[in-house]
């Protein structure tokens, strides 16, 4: 992206884009990072002098007998050019749009057999300790299989549409089922990717879920599995449209990378939200209201 005036390089800064987030680093700190990069590179750009304005300014003037309230004309700067000013892009409305388009997110999680902790997590106080020597890969995959069923049941229910159609057959199998409004976390893919206990690896695709709730998820298969778990490690490897190629390292939080990560990410992101909104307006027939339906996190 070539370098011009701040308000011209600003102002094609409107759209999406993504950056990776170290583990243990809160979000919060990340945003504000990159916010103040932009600041500074933004900033650094040559920029017009601020307008000037005519303002009256109020003042007295002492008398003999007593003081009046007197206008005095001044130039002033325009606050809005002035450069410490901060604005909001069109892209904070995108991200809206592109959650109200209920994309899938995928997860590797790692586990651990033969623990458990107050908190699902590694780090959390052990309440508990297990055998893990019965169980098997086959034990823990027939596992996943009845998770990934329950709640593909639950998502053709959020869907709307009849679970005997051939609709609903045919729009499971593209994988573009998805729900009418906000669900409960729905798991809609999970399989296991690395077995060598007490550790092993699950790949998941999930909608509206939490990190709390996939710790949640790999404590609740050590029980089904009559043993313990606890989640070692969470990685988001895809949001929607965005994969790990797509995430700004920390190095690449700066004006120039995101202004080109907003400029390649220009196109998925208006195929994704005109999806979205053709979804919304043509929700396609067979669809009724939908059931209520409550996903299950694990199975009995």
């Amino acid at each position: 992206m070539s370098m011009g005036s701040a308000a011209r390089v600003y102002r094609s800064l409107q759209g999406l884009f993504a950056v990776y987030k170290p583990p243990g680093v809160h979000w919060k700190l990340v945003r504000d990072t990159v916010e103040t990069n932009l600041i500074r590179d933004l900033n650094s750009l040559g920029s017009p002098a601020p307008r000037q304005a005519i303002r009256f300014l109020p003042g007295r003037s002492e008398g003999a007998d007593r003081s009046e309230l007197t206008l005095t004309a001044a130039r002033l700067p325009v606050l809005a050019d002035h450069p410490l000013v901060l604005g909001v892009g069109h892209g904070n409305k995108m991200l809206t749009g592109m959650y109200s388009c209920h994309l899938t997110k995928e997860y590797t999680l790692q586990g651990l057999f033969g623990k458990a902790t107050d908190d699902f997590s590694d780090s959390g106080r052990l309440v508990e300790k297990t055998t893990f020597d019965h169980i098997t890969r086959d034990k823990l995959e027939k596992i996943l299989a009845v998770i990934q069923g329950t709640n593909q049941k639950a998502l053709l229910a959020f869907s709307g549409v009849d679970l005997k159609s051939q609709e609903a057959y045919e729009m499971a199998v593209k994988g573009l089922l998805r729900p009418l409004q906000k669900t409960p976390p729905v798991i809609t893919g999970v399989r296991c990717v690395r077995f060598a206990p007490p550790e092993f690896t699950l790949e998941i695709q999930c909608l509206n879920e939490t990190p709390q709730y996939l710790r949640k998820l790999i404590h609740e298969i050590g029980l089904e599995l009559r043993s313990a778990a606890v989640c070692s490690h969470v990685r988001r490897t895809r949001d929607g449209f965005f994969t790990l190629p797509d995430a700004l390292l920390r190095s690449h939080w700066d004006l120039h990378s995101v202004g080109e990560a907003v400029r390649q990410a220009g196109p998925r992101v208006r195929a994704a939200l005109s999806r979205g909104e053709a979804e919304e307006t043509d929700p396609g027939e067979g669809r009724g209201s939908g059931a209520e339906a409550e996903p299950r996190q694990g199975c009995s």
